[in-house]
């Protein structure tokens, strides 16, 4: 018989802590397990009580301080550890600080012998305090409060909670956040997830007998949007659904990209050039935080450029006007495909050299 896992994300370690308290003090017969990285000493720290107290606090040492070394090492083999004891009738894991769930839930879809003894049945993301809609989109950096996960983390804050928040089943607020906050959090919540407004509503029994979908989730993080887009409720959120067949313009991406890239908003998507006219390349950002990267070959998809945006407030005024101007004008989009040959584009940094993509 498989242990139902529930799996807590945040990039605030305070309010991971009270979500997973609230979801074991239902469970009397769960068993917790949180893990922390110290990015300094490379050091994994693994705590596992239930409700007779703590059972377990060590330490282990690291090649890597990354998330992928730490699922390896320690994480995954702990989870399978506890489903396969039979003292519990469910698992609760706290995931390192600023760790996104993606690897863990597809290690526990493609690994049998994973599968055979845990179920994976929520993901959870947990924010915390009046400063949601500044984790969620300002430019602060987690080495900037500690939470990164090794000397060369430069990821944002505010693109690592986005994302925890886009691939959880249920997103939980501490009670502090304000209406226009909760808005936010909807709207960047997938189709059909849950969101708790208060810890103390939880229903823990609910939460461990549901199953994560991965083919929604996957669909709804997916760089080509593959999903509908839900209505927004409330009136404290926007969004923009920025698309186009043309490609962005090299030249003018790297020229403008702040206009479209800078600000205190979520972007996310893909996008082609000309120049690279087989790669599908990412966007991700937010709060001016932007990564861009080749993710793979198009294959048989049609190229597209689509963004979508989100945010609070009054929608920037730049933003549709920039999306137009680094895209490549009709007329140019009609030159032969021969004349953007070039051997580099000025993206290399980023995206790697063309030949590589070709």
């Amino acid at each position: 018989m498989r242990t139902p896992l529930v799996v807590v994300t945040g990039v605030d370690p305070t309010a991971m802590d009270t979500t997973m308290m609230s979801l074991a003090w239902d469970l009397p017969r769960a068993v917790t397990v949180r893990h922390r990285i110290d990015p300094h000493s490379q050091v994994l720290s693994r705590t596992v009580s239930d409700a007779t107290g703590v059972l377990e606090n060590e330490q282990v040492q690291l090649e890597h301080a990354c998330v992928s070394c730490a699922l390896r090492e320690d994480i995954l083999p702990t989870l399978e550890r506890l489903a396969r004891d039979g003292r519990w009738s469910a698992v609760v894991s706290g995931l390192p600080t600023g760790t996104e769930a993606g690897q863990l839930a597809h290690a526990l879809t493609t690994d049998a012998r994973l599968a055979r003894h845990l179920r994976l049945s929520s993901i959870v993301a947990a924010l915390g305090g009046e400063d949601v809609v500044h984790d969620l989109l300002s430019d602060d950096l987690l080495r900037e409060r500690d939470a990164h996960s090794n000397p060369g983390d430069d990821r944002g804050v505010g693109e690592v909670a986005c994302a925890q928040v886009e691939l959880a089943d249920l997103v939980v607020l501490d009670g502090r956040a304000g209406p226009a906050a909760t808005d936010l959090v909807r709207a960047l919540a997938r189709p059909g997830a849950g969101v708790a407004t208060d810890p103390a509503d939880l229903d823990p029994a609910t939460i461990v007998a549901q199953r994560h979908q991965p083919t929604r989730a996957g669909a709804w993080l997916s760089l080509g949007l593959d999903t509908e887009l839900p209505a927004l409720e409330g009136g404290g959120a926007w969004r923009l659904d920025l698309c186009s067949p043309r490609p962005f313009h090299p030249d003018r991406l790297l020229d403008q990209v702040e206009r479209l890239g800078a600000g205190p908003f979520r972007s996310r998507g893909s996008f082609w050039l000309p120049t690279r006219p087989g790669v599908q390349l990412e966007w991700s950002g937010a709060g001016g935080q932007l990564s861009i990267g080749s993710h793979g070959p198009w294959e048989r998809r049609t190229p597209v450029t689509r963004l979508l945006v989100t945010g609070i407030g009054s929608v920037p005024d730049q933003l549709e006007a920039a999306f137009e101007d680094i895209l490549l004008t009709p007329t140019e989009a009609l030159l032969d495909a021969r004349s953007w040959l070039v051997a580099e584009d000025g993206l290399e940094p980023w995206l790697g050299d063309i030949r590589d993509a070709a």
